[in-house]
């Protein structure tokens, strides 16, 4: 059955919001142009894997906080740990017992790092990353893997895109790419700069996973040219295993970095790494020092009593199994629906069962942005908001047979759209890609 959607208080909230912060959000994947144009849903509260919006439409979430809340929003565990945390004081002017507590704690799974920093947000523990390799190869530049869609909001990376306004040429000279699973482009860019690269930094896997060892033999072509080994686990950490990716497919980094799902949704990332980098950042060595990560809420203690609390319940609990489980119904279900409707050229689910996304492709069987967005209107239409096919712990049996139903009915409308042609169904512009030149 179809729901009857309003967004009147959504529309009159759009335009307040988007007069006084530029975007009309924080971050640029929230965005009003990664969404139908119509369909302005503003979220004030969620419980498990279910949100409201102002207009009080109900929805089940996909994508969990991009990908953040891998227990579920308000889970009393963590909840109830930040809020207990909350009534002793939350910053000192010295550090904090939890400070130490909650490092222990995430050196108990992460069992290749020998020390960790904390920080508030992915971005600062990859930026910290790169400037420990800097310091410690005395080199400038930087390879990402151009497969991989995002490692931060500095300049480094943001001068690799086309969005690279405001960015010193001088900055976008110094970073490099290398193709995923393709050891010779990563060979090519070593030959092409020799001495010249500081480290290398991608994830352990996105939505295929490392073949012919790909992983390690990139490791020891790093070394090999005296670079460093950096995982960036901001995505995998918490979800492709307790340890991360790197214990899943047995890789020691030189660093890693991790966030997302680190806090449940609150705001907290990790550095961590080999003691001979790390503790550079540090007090008790003989090197040159390096200002590494420091901020005033760097290690606020509610975040570390969440994180705390998310850890534990992690090893107390098969929540690794779950995400397995229930990604692979919700991706089987969705797939299944679109094969009896002759749609699997054009809608599948892709990537890792605990971390999938769907396609979304037009007549040409090419990637679409139109046929994307209709896809969001008609699910959402339906009571389901899902930029991705990501699941969470409180995603539940009920939640995912309901899920494929109605994509099955939204699958309907889209087959009548490669037929009839989208525009008859879109209603309003396509959405966007993030990462473009204007506009």
């Amino acid at each position: 059955m179809l729901t009857t959607i309003n967004y009147k208080k959504g529309r009159h909230i759009q335009k307040r919001i988007n007069a006084i912060v530029p975007g009309g959000c924080h971050t640029y994947a929230k965005g009003d142009d990664q969404y139908p144009e119509f369909m302005p849903a503003y979220i004030t509260r969620g419980k498990g894997c279910h949100i409201w919006d102002t207009d009080e439409n109900e929805y089940i979430e996909y994508g969990m906080g991009l990908r953040s809340v891998i227990l579920g929003h308000a889970f009393e565990p963590v909840l109830n740990a930040a809020y207990n945390q909350m009534l002793k004081g939350n910053n000192y002017v010295r550090p904090a017992t939890i400070e130490l507590e909650c490092a222990e704690e995430f050196l108990s799974v992460i069992e290749n790092a020998d020390m960790v920093k904390f920080c508030k947000n992915g971005s600062d523990a990859t930026n910290g990353a790169v400037k420990l390799a800097r310091a410690s190869t005395a080199r400038d530049k930087i390879a990402v893997c151009e497969d991989h869609p995002f490692f931060s909001v500095n300049d480094w990376f943001i001068g690799a895109t086309p969005m690279d306004a405001g960015i010193p040429e001088v900055i976008k000279e110094m970073t490099v790419k290398f193709s995923y699973n393709n050891i010779e482009s990563a060979e090519r860019m070593f030959s092409d700069n020799p001495n010249q690269i500081s480290c290398v930094i991608l994830e352990a896997e996105k939505n295929d996973p490392p073949k012919n060892n790909f992983l390690h033999k990139l490791k020891d072509l790093c070394h090999k040219n005296g670079a460093l080994f950096i995982l960036d686990e901001i995505m995998t950490g918490f979800r492709w295993h307790l340890g991360g990716a790197q214990k899943k497919y047995d890789i020691v980094p030189d660093l890693s970095t991790f966030g997302k799902a680190l806090g449940n949704g609150f705001s907290i990332a990790a550095l961590a790494g080999k003691r001979e980098y790390m503790e550079t950042g540090g007090l008790h060595h003989n090197k040159e020092r390096v200002f590494l990560l420091s901020y005033t809420n760097g290690a606020e203690n509610h975040a570390l009593a969440a994180t705390i609390a998310t850890i534990k319940f992690f090893k107390e609990n098969n929540v690794i199994d779950k995400l397995d489980k229930q990604g692979k119904k919700l991706k089987d279900g969705i797939n299944k629906a679109s094969n009896d409707l002759n749609l699997d050229n054009y809608v599948s689910v892709i990537g890792p069962n605990c971390c999938s996304v769907y396609t979304t492709r037009n007549q040409d069987k090419k990637p679409s942005q139109s046929f994307r967005t209709l896809f969001i209107q008609e699910t959402m239409k339906r009571g389901l908001l899902m930029p991705s096919t990501v699941v969470s712990y409180s995603h539940s049996d009920k939640d995912i047979s309901e899920t494929i139903e109605k994509i099955h009915d939204a699958l309907v409308i889209y087959k009548k759209a490669l037929n009839e042609g989208v525009e008859k169904y879109l209603v309003g512009r396509p959405s966007k890609v993030v990462f473009r030149k204007y506009s």
